[in-house]
């Protein structure tokens, strides 16, 4: 029962507070529109439910961590412990920063492929007869690759300053190393008249096959990251057997001296090898 009110609770707490904001909203809506336009009302049937509801939903999508809080309430509601919500409290963070460094490795594979595609862009417009600061500004604006660094890069190029240098500042993002061979390219060729885009294209070269090596090596360890992913799967898979089979796992769980040892014991250790295993396959790609 006290597993129920706190779950129930709380998701009471939620809704006041999705439709509390909702409602902050409409009003701010009605009062900076049009003058004898259309005024929202308030109301809870037809426009905020739905509305709370998709609310709720785009954050899910944001922050998918928070997924963890209803998993747990539903495990709690079966069990009728709240150690589940203290484990989902707990696994918010921890998730988060596993989902933060994934969308870092995404952007900053992105950042790289942007580089490539750079290079290859200012090559191309080199020798269709563009000049050097012109290939430069239509490559960034098309690629993307520079990121923050963008504005800084292209006033150089326009105004005469010191674009390896950019170059350099701007290569020290996550994943845009590349823009430093492309900052020695640019130095060479202004200091020693060589050709941009015969330097560009090496480089270019380089890149794609230090990518197509990395790519080679993730395809090699994608059976690891299989196995990691089935270790991480076989408690919950138990769980269930044992469920079906009408052991009752969950109660014995989290309402049992040795229930609760063994919890520990077994979540300890789950954690250890997921953390352990995927060290190794971490420490693989690194190669």
């Amino acid at each position: 029962m006290t597993t129920t009110g706190a779950a129930v609770l709380c998701a009471v707490l939620a809704l006041w507070w999705t439709a509390r904001q909702e409602r902050a909203a409409r009003r701010a809506r009605a009062v900076l529109a049009a003058p004898g336009g259309p005024v929202e009302t308030w109301t809870w049937t037809g426009a905020v439910a739905p509305a709370v509801a998709a609310r709720w939903w785009s954050r899910l999508r944001g922050r998918r961590e928070w997924l963890c809080l209803p998993v747990a309430a539903v495990c709690a509601l079966l069990g009728s412990s709240p150690l589940p919500l203290v484990a989902g409290a707990v696994a918010v963070p921890l998730t988060g920063r596993r989902l933060g460094a994934a969308r870092a490795r995404r952007e900053r594979k992105a950042r790289a492929d942007g580089v490539v595609a750079l290079c290859g862009t200012v090559a191309g417009e080199l020798r269709a007869g563009w000049q050097p600061a012109q290939a430069l500004a239509f490559a960034a604006r098309t690629t993307g690759a520079l990121g923050g660094q963008e504005a800084a890069v292209l006033a150089a190029a326009r105004f005469g300053g010191d674009v390896p240098e950019a170059l350099r500042r701007a290569a020290r993002s996550d994943g845009a190393e590349g823009l430093a061979g492309m900052a020695a390219c640019w130095q060479v060729a202004v200091d020693g008249g060589a050709g941009l885009a015969a330097g560009l294209d090496r480089l270019e070269a380089a890149l794609r096959a230090h990518q197509e090596q990395r790519e080679r090596l993730r395809a090699q360890l994608a059976g690891a990251w299989a196995t990691v992913a089935v270790l991480a799967v076989l408690p919950v898979a138990g769980l269930g057997l044992g469920a079906a089979l009408g052991a009752r796992p969950l109660w014995v769980l989290l309402h049992t001296p040795a229930g609760l040892a063994c919890l520990a014991l077994g979540g300890a250790l789950e954690a250890a090898g997921l953390w352990w295993a995927a060290r190794i396959v971490r420490g693989g790609e690194r190669l």
